[in-house]
């Protein structure tokens, strides 16, 4: 099967775009599992976190299906949606979309560049819903807002939420955030266990002052990832809760591949999100694929030469959190 990709990243949250709009390539459900885990593996030419596929819709523009890395199937996924939104803007000719998603329709708008060159897209999150039978988890109560789970640590208090995706934060100091405590809490909740039957996203959170903090997430059916969209809008929403970062402001969030800006809002005891940055076109590639053979060929690929500009992104945000 020929299939026409796009390899793309959000903060370098990276994904391969396929256009199933444009192209019917006749994927079932299993086929997107098996080619989600042929592509994306690190080990082979391509790679990535994730394959993003852009389909008909009839309540948006388009309809986004996110596919992790394992097969696995995400609800949402931020800087994919970024990526997915920059692609339907475009071939729309539109500045702003409406992408549907697995649980709610989205808004994308084209910002103002981040930093100069660089493409920047502002999607919403939502919804935000702190009941964790909506993750789910089980521990014996109705929410989770800075509480101690004994089950994962003495000291550490955590925040749980589905936005929609799950998410276990914490804010931690950088003795933690240096340690292997994240690794083996995410490993942990991420197998058998009693508290996550279908695992969870786990984000560290550290504070770096006003509207200004660091995340880091290991994501569910992934790994430690160089940016979680959704992660790091629940992790703004969970300082702005709990840390004083406010509602309505900007708030700078970096992470280990750059920096996005999320703006939390609150409406009575409903909130969105607002998650602005990058989305990034690497290249361009036709790529032959074997399901059966589980193997893979690349006939063509055009570098888009727009890294270039992101990584001055990325070291601005590097140089600030060396400062």
């Amino acid at each position: 099967m020929l299939i026409n990709l796009i390899k793309c990243h959000g903060s370098g949250n990276d994904f391969l775009l396929i256009d199933e709009m444009e192209h019917d390539y006749g994927l079932t459900e299993e086929s997107r599992e098996r080619l989600a885990r042929l592509l994306c593996d690190r080990s082979n030419e391509l790679g990535a976190d994730g394959i993003l596929n852009i389909l008909p819709s009839k309540r948006g523009d388009a309809r986004m299906r996110v596919f992790n890395s394992d097969g696995s199937e995400a609800s949402m996924c931020g800087n994919g949606l970024r990526c997915a939104g920059r692609y339907v803007c475009e071939k729309l000719g539109s500045q702003e979309a409406v992408i549907e998603t697995m649980k709610a329709d989205l808004n994308v708008k084209k910002e103002e560049d981040i930093l100069e060159g660089i493409p920047t897209y502002r999607v919403e999150i939502s919804p935000v819903s702190f009941k964790l039978a909506d993750l789910p988890m089980m521990l014996g109560q109705d929410t989770l807002i800075q509480g101690k789970v004994a089950e994962l640590s003495e000291e550490l208090e955590f925040t749980a939420l589905a936005v929609p995706n799950p998410h276990l934060a914490a804010i931690v100091d950088k003795k933690n955030l240096d340690s292997e405590l994240q690794k083996k809490l995410s490993e942990a909740v991420n197998g058998p266990n009693k508290l996550f039957p279908d695992g969870v996203n786990v984000s560290f959170i550290r504070l770096l002052g006003k509207n200004r903090i660091f995340v880091r997430t290991f994501e569910r059916g992934v790994g430690f990832t160089n940016a979680c969209g959704t992660a790091m809008s629940a992790s703004s929403l969970v300082t702005c809760l709990t840390a004083g970062n406010e509602f309505d402001e900007s708030i700078e969030v970096y992470n280990p591949g750059g920096m996005v800006q999320c703006v939390v809002h609150q409406s009575g005891e409903s909130y969105t999100v607002d998650l602005i940055g990058n989305a990034t076109y690497v290249y361009q590639a036709e790529v032959d694929a074997d399901l059966t053979a589980a193997a893979f060929s690349v006939k063509d690929k055009q570098n888009f030469n727009e890294q270039e500009n992101y990584n001055k992104l990325r070291e601005k945000a590097q140089a600030f959190l060396s400062s």
